[in-house]
Parts: C-alpha cells; sequence; structure tokens
C-alpha cells in the first residue's frame, strides 16, 4: 500500500478530483477503512446509477429511514448523476453529523454543467499520479520515464502488460470523457489533436500552427487544450512577466499529467527511451515539472508556475512565484554530471531578478556555485517544498 501526500479533510465535507486511475477510490477506502459508520454509494454500479438518475431525492428519502445515521457519506464518481449534489447542499445544512466525501472528474467540469458545487461547504481536493515521494523505494526512474506513475501501473510486471493498459487508458479516456459526455461535436479532430498535443508537450503551444494541423479553427484548439485542463490529463505553464514580457515569447505550454498517458495518446508506446538521448532529457524535465506541479498541489504551497524564453533564445525550464516570497528559477537537465560554465546566463539573470536559481539534475554532486544551488533532483524538490 503507498501512502499518498495528499491530506483529506477529516472534519468537513470535500470533493476529491482526479483523472481516472489516479487512485481516487482506493485512497477514500483506506481513509474510512477505520470508520465502519461510513455509507458509499458507487456510481460506477449500474443500478445505484439508474435509481438516483431517476429520482434523486430517493438518497435524502434513504438517508432519513436509517435508524442510525452515518457519520460520513461517499458518493464516488458524482459527475454521473450531479443532481445529487442538490441533496447533498439540503444534507448538509439539515444534518449537521452527516459529511460527504465526494469523488468526480473535476470541479471546473461539473460547474460547466451548471451543478451546484455546494457554495463552499465542501473543500476541493486533486489526486494526481504518485510522486517519487510516495513511491519511496519503488520509484524507478526509467520505468517512470517509459509508462508513467499510475498507481496501476505498479501491478504490472512486463512492459507489454503496461502497454497494453495505456493503450486501453487513452480508448477509455477518449470513450468515456470525450464521446459519452458529449465534449466535442467531431471526434475525429480531437482525436488527431490528442497526438499532435502529446507531441508538442511542454513546448510553447503554436495555436495556428496546430488548427492547421488538425483541420479545424485556431478557437477549437483553445477549447481542445481547455478540455484536457477541465478532465485534469494536464496542465498549463503560463509564460513569466510582466517585467521582462516584452522580451520573450508569451505562449504558454501544456504539460500532460503523466508521462505513460502522454506516450500513449502520442502512439509513442512501442519507442522505449533511453538515458543520454535528446527525448530521454525532455521525458526528464516533463517529469520533473509534473512531480514540482502535484507536490505543490497536494501540500498546498501555493506557488505558481511560469517559464521563460526570450527571443534571442535564452530559457528557464520553470519559474515558482508566491506571495511573500522569493522568486525561484530552476533548470532541470537530465545529465549526471553538470557544469557550472553552462549556467552563466542563469546566474546573471537571478542576479537581477533577485531569486534563487536551482540546477536539478541526476548529478549526485551538491553544491553552490555562481550563486545558484546545484542539486540532485529529488533532494531539489525536497528543499524548494521545506520537506528536508
Amino acid at each position: 500500500m503507498v501512502l499518498r501526500l495528499l491530506k483529506l479533510p477529516n472534519n468537513n465535507s470535500f470533493f476529491l478530483f482526479g483523472a481516472r486511475s489516479t487512485g481516487k477510490t482506493s485512497l477514500l477506502k483506506e481513509f474510512f477503512r477505520s470508520q465502519p459508520d461510513t455509507l458509499m454509494i458507487d456510481l460506477l454500479n449500474e443500478d445505484l446509477y439508474e435509481k438516483y438518475l431517476l429520482s434523486p431525492q430517493l438518497l435524502k428519502n434513504e438517508i432519513d429511514l436509517l435508524k442510525k445515521k452515518p457519520t460520513w457519506i461517499i458518493l464516488d464518481e458524482v459527475q454521473r448523476v450531479p443532481q445529487l449534489l442538490n441533496i447533498v447542499h439540503q444534507l448538509i445544512e439539515s444534518k449537521d453529523s452527516i459529511r460527504f466525501a465526494l469523488t468526480g472528474s473535476s470541479a471546473r467540469r461539473l460547474k460547466q454543467k451548471g451543478v451546484n458545487l455546494l457554495a463552499g461547504r465542501a473543500w476541493i481536493r486533486n489526486l494526481y499520479p504518485l510522486t517519487f515521494l510516495e513511491l519511496q523505494n519503488q520509484f524507478n526512474l526509467e520505468e517512470i520515464i517509459n509508462y508513467g506513475s499510475l498507481p496501476k501501473i505498479l501491478s504490472f510486471t512486463t512492459a507489454d502488460d503496461k502497454v497494453d493498459f495505456l493503450k486501453s487508458y487513452a480508448s477509455t479516456y477518449i470513450k468515456t470523457e470525450i464521446q459519452e459526455e458529449q465534449w466535442v461535436r467531431k471526434l475525429e479532430p480531437f482525436r488527431r489533436f490528442l497526438a499532435i498535443a502529446a507531441q508538442m508537450n511542454g513546448k510553447p503551444i503554436n495555436y495556428t500552427s496546430i488548427s492547421r494541423d488538425v483541420g479545424v479553427e485556431t478557437p477549437t484548439v483553445k477549447t481542445y487544450y481547455e478540455i484536457l485542463e477541465d478532465t485534469l490529463l494536464g496542465f498549463l505553464v503560463p509564460s513569466f512577466g510582466p517585467s521582462v514580457r516584452k522580451q520573450q515569447r508569451i505562449a504558454p505550454k501544456f504539460y500532460f499529467f503523466d508521462l505513460g498517458v502522454k506516450k500513449a495518446l502520442g502512439k509513442t508506446l512501442s519507442v522505449r527511451l533511453n538515458p543520454q538521448t535528446s527525448e530521454w532529457g525532455y521525458a526528464f524535465e516533463h517529469l520533473v515539472i509534473a512531480e514540482i506541479q502535484r507536490l505543490n498541489d497536494n501540500l498546498s504551497a501555493d506557488y505558481e508556475l511560469s517559464y521563460l524564453l526570450t527571443k534571442d533564445g535564452f530559457e528557464i525550464d520553470l519559474i515558482l512565484t508566491r506571495a511573500g516570497s522569493e522568486l525561484i528559477f530552476i533548470e532541470i537537465k537530465s545529465a549526471e554530471k553538470v557544469h557550472i560554465e553552462d549556467f552563466s546566463k542563469l546566474a546573471h539573470f537571478i542576479t537581477e531578478q533577485k531569486g534563487i536559481g536551482y540546477v536539478l539534475s541526476n548529478d549526485p554532486t551538491a553544491r553552490i556555485d555562481q550563486g545558484l544551488l546545484l542539486l540532485p533532483w529529488r533532494d531539489g524538490l525536497k528543499k524548494i517544498f521545506g520537506l528536508e
């Protein structure tokens, strides 16, 4: 059993959002394992789904009839019957002793359906694939770069099984999240978009070029990226500003939430990535940025993520901004040996901006040089998030 970093509220109702197979149900079962007075309603059960879809009010009637009221009620996959949230709202207001744990795809998705998000009475938590801190000794860099870190991946021992799972994940996402929910009018352009978005992962988005390749208008491409964010399949990293905005390209970058799913959508699962190649370097950068995004949310660190790429080619992979804190500038290298000479521009830039500079890599030697902290990437992330 992997111990998750995300801390769930134990005294207030909450939503638990996350993409499929991130382990929401498993986390809730573990969280409530020692609380026998918990009622779990799995809306993936077709009988329960049909019952509450036809009459959401049944939930309140059934709870009113219980002699012993549960302390917690879990509604798993509540987005299938969003009308139940009105009933949940009534129950929270009328029965102070009952709290709810509600799982679904994302808060933004439910908002777009115009449903009741309980007006702040339920807190929001997001669950992501496993981090290196959660995996501990099970963390295998090469395996995660090639297959990602969804919890289910840990149960497979062969590459073929991992590939089959990820292919199935990609097709299930298109069928259940996109087709059945009618997020797009035409499915084929969206399929083409997914492959291109995977190829463009971690690069500044060229909406015009993608629209031409996919065969849709530019606003439609922007909508497609919003869908990926809404279903928690990835996140945008905007360009850094505003003080140097005139000097830089301002298109955001997009990163998929999991490296294995990115490969599946890009149809590159058969290509194994190996160290000391450029593709490995891109994947390693993706891994570290995804780890930072997960830790930032799981630990409620409240950093804003951005990147810098100027017109003359000067780039900083990631910049972390937080009110009341110094700017953190991060360069990510997959090399097992890094040289300070390669980061002279970064050192000069950080002096001007009065921030802290990190070079995170696979180099095991930790040191400070020219004002930069050169650290093994895992040690660097622990330091950034105060986990030393």
